[in-house]
């Protein structure tokens, strides 16, 4: 029997059909976007959420950033030296760098915001935790002088994992961490103005006409940042439905996530283009495990799971096609830098029947099994249900309760009160082990609290290797253990893909959204 559309994909469809021409409404060099969410919070030090990041990425410049092969270029250094022992590093800053509000940048300004973020960042704590002192030595010239070899010095300041190294004055990144910056003022090739910022509406951000790009073409976060159109215009519209009807008759140009249900119908309107993603720009998965409970403090019960679940069954249950989600068994991204089959066999051919065998070669003695399912997130909620039956099914005691979002994550954050949940991150934050947080914070207070004592040894030295061959290796040591220890099983890999208006040219395939280069 076919598949019925859903009633809201028809609803958009009918709103389509009926809209009629498409309204010029829109001033000449104005792109309007509805991203992800409303953009709250614009300290791109304070939080990791990432749709700071993305506005991070648009007001604010880094010292390097990330091209589309994945490796680290210089963005805001002209150039660098490391010394012959890999203990001292000297960048110095290009010509054209200026704030928006008109001083310079310098390498004090840089300075204070590296110790700003190092606080907040992952990679920023442990190129921190090597480093003796960070000074500048001109206006222009700043040394990092390390206490002990850190082989990811360069990636640790490109790196696009939120919260992101972004540079703003002095006077400003001398705030306290904990503390939000009062001024919005960065050195990135859009500006931010107050007045043009109506909350719950609206934001719109203007061309930085003083902005002087890199020379090479933009590649992804690296390269010349140019800026062809008058303005940005970031729309709040939650619901993703409204958000499509209205990309679908000319009154936005982009929309960062299309609904699942609606690929359908953007694919097939010839005014509208659809974008995947695929590698670090998707989305993966996860079950997180809670191992201070009962019953998954007991390896051998965790280590079950990866005879239940069977990922194809929660990308079919999200109801994406091959085309944008599919199994991946790497806890570090499948198509990323460190992706890794080791380990991997312990998941292959789930089966309801080989779980249930190994369940009963356990010492489960019927615990209840708390599977929290977040009711206002789709991921979370299908990867939640599908877990829950296939659970019940293996012969667990199922204690299914549905919240939102917000009060999975209120709950996660006690040892007390649930066994698992579903979630998902981005691949950015994922594919290293030093900001894969279910590797990162291995023996430490955060959600799930797995400690084994080989991995921490392990992320030491991957911090000190100095080549990427070397990183592999352990990263693929670190997997190994986890398909052993089983803190989280991976539950798919998918992409949220963009959808845009057909006579936007040159909009770079990112999934951190990023309007330099787009011309309209």
């Amino acid at each position: 029997m076919p598949k019925l559309p859903s009633l809201r994909s028809a609803l958009v469809a009918l709103s389509i059909a009926c809209a009629g021409a498409v309204p010029g409404a829109q001033a000449a060099g104005t792109l309007v976007a509805v991203l992800e969410a409303e953009i709250v919070t614009l300290d791109p030090h304070f939080t990791p959420a990432y749709i700071t990041r993305t506005f991070g990425y648009m007001v604010f410049d880094t010292l390097f950033a990330m091209d589309s092969k994945g490796e680290i270029k210089p963005q805001m250094v002209q150039s660098w030296q490391v010394s012959e022992d890999r203990l001292t590093y000297t960048f110095t800053l290009r010509d054209g760098l200026k704030f928006h509000d008109g001083q310079p940048v310098t390498a004090a300004d840089c300075v204070a915001s590296l110790k700003r973020w190092g606080q907040r960042n992952a990679l920023g704590r442990r190129l921190f935790a090597a480093t003796a002192s960070i000074q500048a030595t001109d206006s222009k010239t700043f040394v990092i002088k390390l206490k002990e070899p850190f082989g990811l010095v360069i990636d640790a300041l490109g790196h696009p994992v939120s919260p992101g190294a972004f540079m703003m004055p002095e006077r400003l990144a001398n705030t306290p961490p904990e503390q939000r910056i009062t001024e919005i003022i960065g050195s990135g090739p859009f500006v931010y103005r107050r007045e043009d910022h109506r909350s719950g509406d609206r934001m719109v951000l203007r061309r930085n006409a003083d902005y002087v790009p890199r020379s090479e073409p933009a590649d992804f976060l690296a390269g010349g940042k140019r800026v062809t159109l008058d303005a940005l215009e970031i729309r709040v519209i939650p619901d993703g439905s409204t958000a499509a009807s209205a990309l679908q008759v000319g009154e936005i140009d982009f929309m960062q996530y299309a609904p699942f249900d609606l690929l359908g119908v953007l694919e097939k309107n010839n005014r509208v283009r659809v974008q995947n993603f695929t590698g670090p720009h998707m989305f993966a998965g996860a079950y997180r495990l809670n191992a201070t409970q009962k019953p998954f403090d007991d390896p051998a019960i965790r280590r079950v799971l990866w005879k239940l679940v069977d990922q194809r069954e929660v990308i079919a249950g999200l109801g994406l096609s091959s085309n944008y989600g599919g199994p991946c068994a790497s806890y570090f991204m499948c198509g990323s830098a460190y992706e890794s089959t080791a380990g991997t066999e312990a998941a292959a051919n789930p089966s309801v029947e080989a779980a249930r065998a190994a369940l009963r070669a356990t010492r489960y003695a019927g615990e209840p099994v708390v599977v929290l399912q977040a009711s206002d997130l789709e991921a979370p909620r299908v990867s939640a249900q599908v877990l829950a039956e296939k659970l019940k099914a293996a012969g667990f005691n199922v204690d299914l309760q549905v919240m939102d979002w917000a009060s999975v994550l209120a709950r996660r954050a006690k040892r007390e009160g649930w066994s698992v949940y579903g979630v998902h991150a981005g691949g950015f934050d994922l594919a290293s082990p030093l900001t894969n947080v279910m590797v990162a914070f291995n023996c430490a207070d955060y959600t799930g609290w797995q400690c084994d004592e080989r991995i921490s040894p392990l992320l030491e030295a991957f911090t000190k290797a100095a080549t990427d061959a070397e990183r592999k290796t352990i990263a693929s040591q670190i997997q190994t253990i986890m398909y052993d220890q089983a803190p989280g099983i991976p539950w798919g890999q998918f992409a949220q893909p963009a959808a845009y208006r057909a006579n936007l040219r040159n909009l770079i395939p990112s999934a951190i959204p990023v309007f330099w280069n787009v011309e309209k």
